[in-house]
């Protein structure tokens, strides 16, 4: 293992965390030096020092192996955790080094629970560097790092091969170095869209820009305590649901249809079985609101059914409702969403709605053999026919997230989390999708969770932004003899 290589990689993930601390300061000095500019100046030059060491004493290489790459990405991630919380926790005020740790967590993996139970008593420039860790971490630790790296390179499309998975590069046509800088195109004229989008709303422009961070890395932190309730606007919340929805399917289909300016692109059948199972939930959830008396008119009820499950879906932790007041039925409804999320290629979490719709293709496969065994039964998504070894690490994928989530709430269990939340917690927290229910709902905090809590449910964020495999490769390389010879 060249450890030396590794640290120059991990070098450029840090470079990238403290740009923004240094941009957060800036925050700081336009609003009148506020509170936090010594814990954010401190947090930067620790940051950049440490991450700029590696390139003053170790000499620039092309090749990594295979290992070298998967530890890669683990320690970008967390070393991004470790040296993001610094900011809060050298701020203090609510932020214990548990709760610090829990809120930097959640903003890199753009989960969006937070601790915090009053946001508006942050200073602006934490509230920036909160956005900002949204920002870093939608588009991926391991991406920016990609940008950062010159050139074309054997070490670079190792690294892209490893931090996109296949049904990412899938649905659209480019070259594997090409494809990390069609992914921020996209994600970056989704920032600008939506910031323009908020600003001619009516949202004053601090808030905008954070709100256009979080909304187009399907985050869900807030500048304000009732997130987009506060602004009282049709203009604003129908704004966020439509980027929550562009942020969640395929940028290389978003890519396609600008550059081809055709609506083609989207006819793909991940796109409509998402799309239905947006349109199928949000009726079922108005419906519901409207049946408990929670929304006056079946117009608010259906409004408030899209905006929620589209939230849930897009894995963006934003609310208009307190979902504390809801039946659990409705929340149940939606954990249906939470597991499934947004497209692959996108910002969302959770297994991805490409991996439920092969998991029913293949039940429907298994059916049909059972029922016509002479027949032929290919698996298809649009024209693509998909091989055996193309479906079965998806399914395998979908019984290890089962499996740790089935870990995650006994655990979160046995450590005193109620009933309800150690599944509905664990749930969103594996999915990244933020709030779950009644104290720890859309308007809520995790500042209750016991410290043990807490951290099993960072760890369940952790998994599931870097879909597991990852971290399951580091871990079999620490108990593997031939890695530690």
């Amino acid at each position: 293992m060249n450890w030396k290589v590794i640290s120059r990689n991990i070098g450029y993930a840090l470079l990238v965390s403290a740009l923004f601390m240094m941009l957060s300061v800036f925050v700081s000095l336009i609003n009148g030096h506020d509170s936090a500019l010594a814990a954010l100046s401190i947090s930067f030059l620790i940051t950049f020092i440490v991450g700029i060491f590696p390139f003053i004493f170790v000499r620039e290489t092309h090749a990594i192996t295979l290992k070298e790459g998967y530890v890669i990405i683990f320690l970008s991630w967390l070393l991004s955790f470790i040296f993001g919380m610094l900011p809060y926790a050298l701020w203090g005020g609510p932020f214990t080094l548990q709760n610090a740790w829990f809120e930097s967590v959640s903003g890199f993996t753009t989960t969006g629970a937070t601790i915090l139970d009053n946001v508006e008593g942050l200073p602006r420039s934490l509230l920036f560097w909160r956005a900002s860790t949204h920002f870093i971490g939608g588009l991926g630790v391991v991406v920016f790092l990609l940008l950062l790296i010159p050139g074309s390179n054997q070490m670079k499309m190792r690294l892209t091969n490893m931090e996109l998975t296949s049904l990412s590069r899938g649905g659209f046509s480019a070259r594997t170095n090409k494809t990390v800088y069609i992914f921020a195109y996209v994600y970056l004229a989704l920032l600008v869209l939506s910031l323009a989008c908020y600003l001619l709303a009516g949202m004053p422009f601090f808030d905008a820009v954070c709100h256009a961070m979080s909304v187009s890395a399907t985050g869900g932190f807030s500048s304000r305590n009732a997130s987009i309730a506060a602004f009282d606007s049709r203009w604003i919340e129908g704004i966020t649901m439509v980027f929550m929805y562009l942020s969640s399917i395929h940028f290389g289909l978003i890519y396609l249809a600008f550059v081809t300016r055709s609506n083609k692109p989207f006819n793909n059948p991940v796109v409509k079985f998402y799309t239905a199972s947006i349109v199928v939930v949000a009726l079922i959830v108005g419906a519901g609101l409207k049946g408990n008396g929670i929304c006056p008119t079946w117009r608010n009820a259906v409004w408030n059914g899209f905006f929620e499950t589209l939230c849930v879906t897009s894995t963006s932790g934003f609310a208009i409702l307190d979902n504390a007041q809801w039946p659990l039925w409705i929340v149940m409804v939606l954990m249906f969403s939470a597991v499934m999320c947004g497209s692959a290629g996108s910002t969302s979490g959770g297994v991805k709605v490409d991996r439920i719709l092969l998991l029913f293709k293949s039940i429907g496969r298994r059916v049909n053999r059972i029922l016509h065994p002479s027949s032929i039964n290919e698996i298809r998504l649009g024209k693509r026919i998909l091989r055996e070894e193309e479906v079965s690490p998806h399914l395998l994928y979908l019984t290890m997230y089962g499996l740790l989530l089935a870990v995650s709430i006994a655990l979160s269990l046995f450590v005193g989390v109620d009933h309800q939340n150690s599944f509905i917690a664990s749930v969103t927290s594996l999915g990244n999708v933020g709030p779950a229910y009644g104290a720890l709902g859309t308007m809520g905090s995790f500042n209750s969770v016991p410290m043990l809590g807490k951290l099993i449910f960072t760890v369940d964020m952790f998994l599931g932004r870097i879909e597991i495999y990852p971290v399951l490769a580091v871990v079999a390389m620490i108990f593997d003899k031939r890695t530690r010879e």
